[in-house]
């Protein structure tokens, strides 16, 4: 496969850690006394329209410049004490576009996820778990395989996760986790009377240890949630930044971490009067999905 990277754009994920100018430290420690989001989602939008405001002759070398901020926010958000991370990196939607622009992202992730499984030493150091959500089957075989192999290398690690949505879209993600229920049901693993809500959550692409993210971030003025997470994020605080995505600099991020703390307590009693409302007798079995090799069997516990 060629490779039309540079040196610059071949970055990997992992930025080398250097002494923060005086005013991000001053920053970061003043926002750090107070609550911190555990779980922050990102809709990275504004690519393609970097590429074209700043000429950069074809609108992958703007998802290349987006990965590269992708590497810088990852670090700054593991500064911040931010434990898990989801970025909506492609859309099912996504494969509607020109044949030069999706076979240039396939080329792209196949070359960072690559580059990921060679960065071994940088792996061990970081601890860091990836993880993909998504329709994966919609994928080459060549990329299916890059991301079993990550998620099996990195499937013990413990100081942070990172999910990756691609291809994803919630609608799709839900579909399959009721299929997954159905075939269950089918093959009497479970009783249909027990479906409820922990069963739906267990059949998830973020079944697998994932949490609600306390706050969702979204770049290029766009004041839409795209069909990313619509049922993890249903009670989360949702920020919308006008900056594109590859512009997205530590002082967004501080405005984006200030705006949820602003608004957390009003999110917390909304939530609260929603778990009032929904208080009554349902079902008490909390549910686990077990994978065993291609089997996926799901476990019951009472709550």
């Amino acid at each position: 496969m060629a490779n039309n990277l540079t040196g610059e754009e071949e970055a990997g994920w992992f930025v080398a850690q250097q002494a923060q100018p005086w005013w991000q430290w001053l920053l970061r420690r003043f926002i750090t006394s107070g609550p911190v989001p555990r779980h922050v989602a990102f809709v990275m939008d504004g690519n393609r329209r970097f590429a074209k405001t700043k000429l950069l002759g074809s609108v992958v070398k703007g998802h290349e410049k987006g990965f590269e901020q992708l590497a810088k926010i990852l670090d700054w958000c593991n500064r911040f004490g931010i434990h898990e991370i989801t970025v909506y990196a492609f859309s099912i939607e996504n494969f509607k576009r020109s044949d030069e622009e999706v076979n240039g992202l396939m080329r792209l992730a196949e070359e960072k996820f690559q580059k990921l499984l060679n960065e071994t030493e940088k792996l061990d150091e970081k601890r860091i778990r990836f993880c993909f959500y998504g329709n994966r089957t919609l994928l080459s075989d060549r990329l299916q395989k890059l991301m079993s192999d990550i998620e099996k290398r990195t499937e013990k690690f413990n100081r942070g996760r990172l999910n990756v949505c691609m291809p994803y879209t919630s609608r799709d993600e839900i579909s399959r986790s009721f299929e997954t229920i159905r075939k269950q049901v089918k093959e009497g693993k479970v009783d249909v009377n027990d479906i409820n809500e922990s069963m739906i959550d267990a059949c998830l692409d973020s079944g697998g240890g994932g949490t609600t993210p306390d706050l969702f971030i979204r770049t290029s003025g766009e004041h839409r949630l795209s069909d990313f997470l619509m049922w993890q994020a249903a009670d989360t605080h949702v920020y919308f930044d006008d900056v594109l995505w590859p512009e997205f600099g530590y002082y967004n991020l501080c405005k984006a971490i200030l705006n949820y703390q602003y608004y957390r307590r009003t999110v917390e009693k909304l939530v609260s009067l929603k778990l009032e409302a929904d208080d009554g007798p349902t079902s008490s079995n909390k549910w686990q999905m077990e994978i065993n090799g291609n089997e996926a069997t799901l476990i019951a516990s009472k709550s």
